[in-house]
């Protein structure tokens, strides 16, 4: 059975919603879902209330829990989102919106962006957010011997920033890049308290332990996850009033310990559920999934290289693979039926994204005849289709197909490799890893090879599909137009959201026509909890904060209050 996003997934629980932190002496509240207990003729019943701890699993264990540093570690992330915030943030329909800035304003020319902090902004630790702190940030990362990802040090080395105000801060661009805006999201340090802190000594600094930022929830005071274990989790009072205590993380090595400690009555909830375990984490007592989708797709890349011709470089052939993919059956066969269905380069999210661009209605008869059109007879009884048939040495049709060494994508290679085999096609697949698997594709040793795509944000794609990306990119296809370059060029320079949908809808048209990928689906994500945990209704789950949206009306605790006892 296919867990859909959970946009109506709501689980009704009768609790005391109306318990609040300002707790009157007698409030008016809802039982919980539990009996009348009769006692020496006086009658009881269990009713939610404030307090109490609830406990969540993670498979993992944190490293650099800092906005800087997050992106590499899959537990970090979770920890930096609930943490910290950007001057901006992508909300549910993929549009910015303010977080730390109030406000921003583009030049004429495109060239500068101003920002004005929110007044209210305050750190955890009660000190205002200023512009030094913005400056302080990302300055740590235009530095040479920045310690995380080297494309954000690229990134943030060509811009000059300046502090116009106590609240304002000026970012100057070497030229109009609307993409900018993207980076912005990513959240802001305390100059505070990281001022003594080199770039070179991001990781190891003690701040990573105990991390203080401005997001709806802190570090309680005393936590320290290097030193417990665990890191316990509050509310921010200037974001959220919530009735629990707290937010307790746990890490675990593994699937199965998480399980154990859920059985064992350690943890309340499972943060990112894996595929793997899931039909057993489905099963056990009290659990209740929410599953939303990834950023994140799994693509098929075909070698289109012009330089270096290969039989995929004929479309005709590009088009019967993927006539003869049944996409949502490679879904069911490989991952459980955890996945969605998606069209094209980019993500419904996108203010690019365009459905049907590169779809395809599984076809098999209809992929024979475009591979008879493209030469390749399947000739009777053999297993594979040759070309120059009349020849006393026909060439076979042969592809090889590089995935990583992962299970999902050995799974899913093999599905493909199977599917392909039915209409005569010959598939090798090779699974790599690491370096192995990031040199290979460079040298686009391959004719198909399965990749998983994480996109930015913003509909900017330059780096995996332009001319340049060739070279200097991932565009591993080897897809030389210049007409898509152009709109991806074009698309960095313009700024309003509306221009940049018309040019992001002529590249989307060349990729179309040339199909020098095809996207298969689109991954899913699920959140487990306990149904000890009242009035946690839980929607579209975007960021990892998204889960928590309606915290303030969760409750663990139950207290006894006296009722009435019922009529006999």
């Amino acid at each position: 059975m296919r867990w859909q996003i959970a946009l109506a997934v709501v689980c009704f629980i009768l609790v005391a919603a109306l318990l609040a932190v300002q707790r009157p002496p007698e409030p008016e509240v809802e039982p919980v879902a539990t009996p009348v207990v009769v006692e020496n003729g006086a009658c009881t019943m269990l009713v939610a209330a404030p307090g109490g701890v609830l406990s969540e699993g993670l498979v993992g264990s944190p490293q650099y829990p800092n906005p800087l540093l997050a992106d590499a570690n899959p537990v970090d992330s979770q920890i930096v989102a609930l943490i910290f915030d950007g001057l901006t943030r992508y909300n549910a329909q993929g549009e910015l919106e303010p977080a730390l800035a109030e406000s921003w304003v583009v030049s004429e020319d495109g060239t500068r962006v101003t920002f004005t902090l929110r007044e209210d902004a305050r750190w955890h630790d009660g000190e205002p957010v200023t512009a030094a702190d913005v400056i302080f940030t990302y300055g740590l990362m235009q530095a040479d011997d920045f310690p995380g990802d080297p494309v954000l040090a690229r990134s943030w080395q060509p811009v000059q920033m300046t502090a116009t105000g106590v609240r304002t801060v000026e970012f100057v661009l070497p030229q109009p890049y609307s993409p900018f805006m993207e980076l912005t999201t990513r959240g802001i340090t305390p100059a505070h308290l990281l001022q003594n802190v080199n770039s070179a000594d991001l990781t190891t600094t003690a701040f990573n332990a105990a991390p203080v930022g401005t997001g709806p929830l802190r570090v309680a005071e005393g936590s320290n996850w290097s030193r417990d274990g665990h890191l316990r989790l509050e509310a921010n009072p200037d974001v959220w009033d919530i009735a629990l205590d707290a937010i307790d993380l746990h890490f675990y090595r593994d699937d199965t310990a998480l399980i154990d400690a859920y059985l064992a009555g350690e943890i309340q909830a499972m943060t990112t559920v894996s595929r793997e375990a899931l039909p057993e984490i489905a099963a056990l007592p009290g659990m209740r999934l929410y599953t939303s989708a990834e950023p994140r797709y799994a693509q098929l890349l075909f070698n289109v290289n012009s330089f270096e011709p290969t039989v995929t470089a004929d479309n005709r052939l590009r088009e019967a693979v993927a006539l003869s993919l049944d996409r949502s059956a490679l879904i069911d066969a490989t991952l459980n039926g955890q996945a969605l269905l998606l069209d094209g380069p980019y993500l419904p999210t996108s203010l690019a994204y365009r459905p049907g661009v590169t779809a395809f209605v599984p076809d098999a008869a209809a992929a024979g005849q475009l591979l008879d059109e493209a030469g390749w007879p399947w000739l009777s009884g053999s297993a594979t289709r040759v070309q120059s048939a009349e020849s006393e040495t026909p060439v076979p049709l042969t592809l090889r197909l590089l995935t990583s060494d992962t299970a999902v994508h050995q799974a899913l290679g093999a599905a493909i490799v199977a599917s392909l085999r039915e209409i005569g096609i010959s598939v090798t697949q090779t699974a790599l890893s690491g370096d192995d698997l990031a040199v290979a594709l460079q040298n686009r040793a391959f004719e198909l090879a399965l990749v998983d795509v994480r996109p930015p944000a913003d509909p900017d794609l330059y780096d995996f599909w332009s001319q340049e990306a060739i070279v200097r990119g991932q565009n591993y296809a080897g897809w030389n137009s210049r007409q898509a370059s152009e709109a991806l060029e074009d698309g960095r320079r313009i700024w309003p959201s509306e221009e940049r949908q018309q040019v992001y809808g002529d590249f989307l048209r060349w990729y179309d026509q040339a199909l020098p990928a095809y996207t298969l689906l689109q991954y899913v994500s699920s959140y487990g909890l306990s149904d000890v945990v009242n009035s946690a209704e839980i929607g579209l789950i975007n960021t990892p904060r998204d889960r928590y949206r309606t915290l303030p009306d969760w409750t663990i605790a139950t207290r006894e209050v006296a009722v009435n006892c019922p009529e006999q």
